[in-house]
C-alpha cells in the first residue's frame, strides 16, 4: 500500500532529555498544521531530526525514542551528532544558502568542510529512509537543509513521487551564480517532479537557473530532464485561518499581553513581529518609524511601536552584535523623543505564545513587517486573520513573499525611510471604511487559501505530474540484475554498435573543440574493439578530419557529417554519396550577421555543412536570434536541396540527404549481425533509430519524444552500460 513519506529538517515532535527520562512535545503552526491531516492517517511517515544531539544519547535511549516517535507520532527520527548539527545546519545552511538566498553576499561564507558536512547529513537523511521506500510511495522534502535528496532518492526508486518545496526565497540567477556548488544543488533539486515555491518570481528565478547552468528550456514551467519531466510551480504558503480568526477572551494571557491591551486605550498601537535576524530589517524599520516621529510630530504620545523580536542564533556574534544595534536604536530614539508619559518604541526581546501574540494582533492598528528579504512571512497572514473586525492594517514591504498576494496592504521599499512613514501614516489615517473594504477582501484570500489547502493543491499537483508522465520507453537498470539489451549482448555473436558522440559518449562544452574524449572513453572503446565479435561504430554529425584526430587510431568504425563519409578501420574515407558546397558562401553571409549580432553564438565550418552554435549565449537572447535566423534561412533554402537541423544550442544546415541513417544503413547492408545496438541523445539521431531493424536495441538518452525503443538519464549512464559490456565479454 503506497503512502505518503514527508522529510524536513527538523520533525514535528522535539525530544528532550532530563535526569529521569525522554520528554515529547507536538510542535504547533507552520508546516505541522498544514501537513496535520496527512499525517494523522495511519499510512503517512515524518522523517527528520527530533531536536536533540545523538551525543546526548546512548544507544538506548535512541531505540526507546524509535520506537516512541513511530508508534505514537508516525515520525522517523534522523540522530544527528553536534559535530553535524554545527557543521551541517549552523554552517553551510545559515552561514551559506541562508545568507546568499536572500541576497546578502556580504555575509556568505564559502567552506568545503561545511560543504561536504551538507552532502553528509543529506546522504544519512536518504539512508534512514531507504528501508520505509515502497512502490509508489509519495515524498515530500521540505526547505533548504535538504536540496540535494531529491536526486539520491530518485537515482535508486526512479518511478517514485517526489515533490519538493523550498521555504526561502530562491534568488536571481545573478545571485545564485555566485554559489561554488551551484550545479550540484541544482541537479539535487531536479530529482523531484514538482518543484514548489512561495511566488512565481522564485519560480522565474529558478528556471533561469538551470536554463543557464544546466542548459535546460522550460514549456509552461515544465522542464525535460534525462528520463522525466520536473514541473516547477508557485504555492503561496497560508495559514490556519479558523484558529487565528476564532473569537477568544482573555483568559490565559500573560500579564504583559494584559497590560498591552490596556495601554490600547491611550495610543495607537504598530506591532511588529520578528525572530532576531538580519534578513528582516530590524535596525532599518526602527529608523524608519523615527523618521516617521521627525517628519509627522502631530503622532507624538499618541502612537507606540511594539517590536517584538524572538531570540535566534544567541551566542553567534552578528546576531548578537545585531541585538546590540537594535538596543541601541531603541534607546536613542527613546530618549530623543520620549517623554516622562510616553515612551514610543517598546522592545520586547522574547517569545510569546500564540495565545498572547493573538491579543497583541487584535489589539493593535498597524503590524508593520519590512524585511530586507522574506520568502512568505506568515506573520502578515496572521494579523489579518485575527483582526476579524477588519479594522487593523498592514505596512509590508515588497521584497516580503506575501505582498504579491496581499496587495490590498499598504506595500513599500523596506530600505526607503521616508516611504515607510509615509505608509504608516496613511496606514494610521486610513479611514474605517476602507480598511474594512480592504480586509474582506484579504480575508476572503487568506481564509481560502490556507494552510491546509496548500498542502492539498501541492500534493494533487505533484500526483498530476507524475500521472501525466508519459514515459513509454523502459528505462534501463544499468545497477541491478542484467537487462534484456545485456543478456541480449551476452547471447550474441555478432554485433554491431553505433554510438552517438556529443551528449552521448561526452557531456556538453561551451565549444565543440572542448569536447575532445578522455582517457576512460578511449579505454571503453578500445576496450568494446578488442572483441572480435563487435563492429563499433561512431555515428556522428562532427566533421571527418576532427573524430579523425581524436578516435582514428582506434579499431572502429567512423560515419561523420551526418553519414556522408565512412571509413573503417585504418582504412580512408569514402563518400556515400555526392554533394557539392555551392550554397555555403550565401549561407554562411546570413550566419555571419547573425554571430555579429549575437554575443557569445560562433559558427562552426564543416566539410559540406555549417553549424551556427549559440550555447554561450544569453538564454533569451540566444532562443529569440535562433528563431529569427531559421526564419531567414527558410527562406532562402526553401528552393535548395539544403535542410535546418536543429539540435542541441545548434543550428546546423547541410543537404537533406545526409543524415545518420543513411550512414547506418552504408554499414549494415550485406551484413548478418544478430545484435544491432543504437545510441544517440537528440532528434538528429532519430533517424538512425527509425533505420534500424524493429528488434535492434536503440537507446535515447535523456527526456523527449522519440522512437527509440530504451531510454538512459545521461552520457555517464551510457558509459556505464558499455562497461558492463566489456565486462561480459571478458567474462
Amino acid at each position: 500500500m503506497s503512502k505518503i513519506i514527508f522529510v524536513s529538517n527538523r520533525l514535528p515532535v522535539t525530544v528532550k532529555k532530563n535526569e529521569s527520562d525522554l520528554q515529547y512535545s507536538k510542535s504547533i503552526g507552520g508546516l505541522a498544521t498544514g501537513l496535520k491531516s496527512y499525517h494523522e492517517q495511519g499510512d503517512s511517515l515524518w522523517a527528520g531530526w527530533p531536536g536533540i544531539s545523538s551525543n546526548d544519547l546512548n544507544e538506548q535511549d535512541e531505540k526507546e525514542i524509535d520506537q516512541e516517535l513511530r508508534e505514537e507520532y508516525n515520525c522517523l527520527p534522523i540522530f544527528l551528532s553536534e559535530e553535524e548539527i554545527e557543521q551541517y545546519y549552523h554552517g553551510f545552511c545559515n552561514e551559506t544558502i541562508w545568507p546568499l538566498f536572500h541576497y546578502f553576499t556580504n555575509a556568505t561564507e564559502y567552506n568545503t568542510d561545511t560543504w561536504e558536512a551538507y552532502k553528509k547529513v543529506n546522504q544519512k537523511f536518504f539512508d534512514s529512509i531507504d528501508p520505509v521506500i515502497e512502490p509508489n510511495d509519495t515524498i515530500w522534502i521540505h526547505d533548504y537543509q535538504l536540496m540535494l535528496l531529491p536526486q539520491m532518492i530518485r537515482e535508486k526508486y526512479p518511478d517514485t513521487k517526489i515533490g519538493f518545496f523550498l521555504h526561502i526565497p530562491f534568488p536571481s540567477f545573478e545571485i545564485y551564480r555566485l554559489l561554488i556548488w551551484r550545479e550540484e544543488i541544482l541537479r539535487g533539486l531536479m530529482g523531484a517532479n514538482l518543484i514548489g515555491f512561495h511566488t512565481y518570481d522564485y519560480v522565474r528565478h529558478f528556471l533561469s537557473s538551470v536554463r543557464r547552468l544546466l542548459g535546460k528550456e522550460h514549456n509552461l514551467y515544465k522542464v525535460n530532464y534525462e528520463t522525466y519531466s520536473v514541473q516547477v510551480e508557485a504555492f503561496p504558503m497560508g495559514i490556519d485561518y479558523e484558529y487565528f480568526s476564532k473569537s477568544s477572551g482573555q483568559d490565559g494571557l500573560s500579564n504583559e499581553a494584559l497590560e498591552f491591551i490596556e495601554s490600547t486605550k491611550s495610543v495607537q498601537n504598530i506591532i511588529s513581529v520578528d525572530r532576531l535576524d538580519y534578513t528582516k530589517g530590524l535596525p532599518e524599520r526602527i529608523k524608519a518609524f523615527k523618521q516617521f516621529l521627525i517628519k509627522y510630530p502631530e503622532y507624538h504620545e499618541k502612537v507606540r511601536l511594539n517590536l517584538i523580536v524572538a531570540p535566534s542564533r544567541v551566542g553567534v556574534e552578528a546576531y548578537d552584535n545585531l541585538k546590540r544595534e537594535i538596543e541601541e536604536l531603541v534607546s536613542a530614539v527613546n530618549g530623543q523623543f520620549g517623554t516622562l508619559s510616553w515612551m514610543p518604541v517598546w522592545f520586547f526581546f522574547r517569545t510569546f505564545t500564540q495565545d498572547d501574540l493573538i491579543a497583541f494582533y487584535r489589539n493593535s492598528d498597524v503590524l508593520l513587517v519590512t524585511p530586507l528579504r522574506d520568502g512568505m512571512n506568515l506573520v502578515a497572514k496572521e494579523y489579518i486573520a485575527a483582526r476579524n473586525d477588519y479594522k487593523g492594517m498592514l505596512v509590508m514591504s515588497e521584497t516580503a513573499g506575501a505582498a504579491s498576494e496581499l496587495g490590498e496592504a499598504v506595500i513599500v521599499n523596506a530600505n526607503d525611510y521616508g516611504a515607510i512613514a509615509a505608509g504608516i501614516k496613511t496606514a494610521l489615517d486610513m479611514p474605517d471604511h476602507e480598511k474594512i473594504e480592504r480586509n474582506k477582501m484579504l480575508h476572503r484570500r487568506i481564509s481560502r487559501y490556507n494552510v491546509k489547502f496548500w498542502a492539498d493543491e501541492f500534493l494533487e499537483a505533484l500526483k498530476n505530474t507524475t500521472d501525466s508522465q508519459v514515459e513509454t520507453k523502459d528505462v534501463i537498470d544499468i545497477k541491478s540484475e542484467p537487462s534484456n539489451v545485456e543478456k541480449a549482448y551476452v547471447d550474441s555473436n555478432k554485433r554491431v554498435l553505433f554510438l552517438d558522440y556529443d551528449g552521448t559518449l561526452v557531456g556538453f562544452k561551451p565549444t565543440p573543440d572542448q569536447a575532445k574524449p578522455d582517457e576512460e572513453l578511449r579505454q571503453i572503446l578500445s576496450d568494446l574493439c578488442a572483441d572480435k565479435r563487435n563492429t563499433v561504430v561512431i555515428i556522428t554529425g562532427r566533421d571527418r578530419d576532427v573524430i579523425e584526430k581524436w578516435l582514428g587510431d582506434l579499431d572502429l568504425h567512423i560515419i561523420a557529417s551526418h553519414g556522408l563519409w565512412l571509413r573503417e578501420p585504418g582504412g580512408e574515407w569514402r563518400m556515400t554519396m555526392s554533394v557539392d558546397n555551392d550554397w555555403k558562401e550565401s549561407i554562411r553571409h546570413v550566419l555571419e550577421m547573425y554571430t555579429d549580432r549575437t554575443p557569445g553564438s560562433l559558427i562552426e565550418e564543416k566539410e559540406y555543412s555549417l553549424a551556427w552554435h549559440y550555447r554561450q549565449c544569453e538564454p533569451e537572447i540566444g532562443a529569440l536570434k535562433r528563431n529569427e535566423l531559421r526564419e531567414a534561412l527558410l527562406s532562402i533554402t526553401q528552393s535548395m536541396s539544403l535542410g535546418i537541423l536543429e539540435g542541441n544550442k545548434v543550428l546546423e544546415i547541410k543537404d537533406t540527404r545526409m543524415n545518420k541513417g543513411h550512414g547506418a544503413h552504408q554499414m549494415m547492408q550485406g551484413k548478418d549481425y544478430d545484435f544491432i545496438f543504437g545510441v544517440g541523445d537528440d532528434h538528429t539521431d532519430e533517424d538512425l533509430f527509425d533505420a534500424l531493424p524493429e528488434d535492434a536495441f536503440s537507446i535515447k538518452v535523456g527526456a523527449g519524444s522519440t522512437h527509440a525503443n530504451y531510454r538512459l538519464q545521461s552520457f555517464r549512464n551510457i558509459r556505464q552500460l558499455l562497461k558492463r559490456f566489456v565486462d561480459m565479454s571478458n567474462k
